[in-house]
């Protein structure tokens, strides 16, 4: 008996021992591939928070010239800044009912406003005033996004992906593609027309290029849903998937895609947005001021945390050179950038 007692103590004392080299390499792994836990800070303070008279929801921006902007939001809200954006003034239209205004694009004088339900607004004064422009009881979906091509012309998508264009001032639309993709999350333009479009549930993306009658679909490459896609400034297409990851299409290889990244492990589920400053600078936003960068094309990652103390979901990060952008976000969030501060 003596025995048997004295094996069962010496069994639990190594299986205690066992479990403790397990417990400890268990701990050394999660460390070595969890190094974006706690991502270095960012030097200098890049990004002023700019005061706005709202507290709706902030949606798109966009300027007639380099002081000269627009500003637009949820429940009709309409902001002008004659200042480049430090200071901004609210703006109102005689409209039948409140309207979401999802969108707003300048080509010098001549400008648009996409918004839900079904509107339209066109001006050719800067904005000095705005006309109404009629659409169809049978457009597919409501107004979503809009961009001013030049004189009289514009494209316009809607919430469930059908595109148009005009090229008289909107008296006339013609269809770029026969049939809708469906009710999409997010979709954006390349400089070069092609659109990527992602589905409300975020379980496949679909890409259209000029020319095409219809939408191409494509299956995520991973487990987790998407939350937005764009595309560099060479072409190549980004995504963000739910958790934070991040990946970018393989360079030459429209079929292939690079690795997984998540930049920072702790925070990195509330990523909304990415948006490129340069050719390797780009910055991605996300949930209660979110704020990420990277320096070297998405190698390497570091954190903006004076905007931490933001009490705002960061939606969408606007660029407009490489000294001039813009983050917009919910409750009147605004945030410039300062090319001195960055310096």
């Amino acid at each position: 008996m003596h025995l048997v007692t004295t094996f069962l103590r010496r069994a639990t004392v190594q299986w205690a021992l066992v479990k403790r080299a397990i417990v400890l390499l268990a701990i050394a792994l999660l460390c070595s591939s969890c190094s974006g836990v706690y991502l270095p800070s960012i030097d200098g303070n890049p990004w002023q928070p700019v005061s706005v008279p709202t507290d709706a929801n902030l949606l798109d921006l966009s300027f007639v010239d380099a002081q000269h902007g627009w500003l637009t939001g949820t429940r009709s809200t309409l902001l002008e800044t004659t200042d480049g954006g430090t200071t901004w003034e609210p703006r109102s239209l005689e409209l039948d009912q409140a309207y979401r205004f999802n969108s707003v694009s300048f080509s010098g004088d001549e400008g648009w406003i996409a918004g839900q339900p079904s509107l339209l607004l066109h001006t050719t004064d800067g904005g000095k005033s705005w006309s109404r422009v009629p659409l169809s009881a049978k457009l597919p979906g409501s107004p979503n996004t809009v961009l001013a091509l030049g004189s009289k012309a514009a494209e316009m998508t809607t919430d469930i992906g059908a595109i148009y264009r005009t090229t008289d001032g909107g008296k006339n639309w013609k269809a770029m593609v026969e049939a809708a993709v469906g009710v999409i999350r997010n979709i954006a333009r390349a400089s070069d027309g092609k659109y990527v479009a992602v589905s409300s549930r975020g379980n496949f993306y679909s890409i259209w290029q000029p020319g095409q009658t219809a939408w191409e679909p494509h299956n995520r490459n991973s487990s987790r849903r998407l939350q937005s896609m764009g595309f560099a400034p060479d072409g190549r297409l980004w995504m963000i998937a739910r958790g934070g990851q991040i990946q970018f299409q393989a360079p030459n290889a429209p079929d292939e895609w690079e690795n997984l990244v998540s930049p920072e492990f702790s925070t990195s589920w509330g990523l909304l947005d990415l948006a490129y400053r340069t050719p390797t600078e780009l910055w991605v936003s996300g949930g209660s001021g979110n704020l990420l960068r990277s320096v070297d094309g998405g190698a390497t990652w570091e954190k903006d945390r004076s905007i931490e103390n933001v009490p705002s979901n960061l939606y969408k990060i606007l660029f407009l050179s490489p000294e001039k952008g813009f983050i917009i976000g919910q409750k009147g969030t605004l945030l410039k950038y300062s090319a001195e501060a960055a310096a």
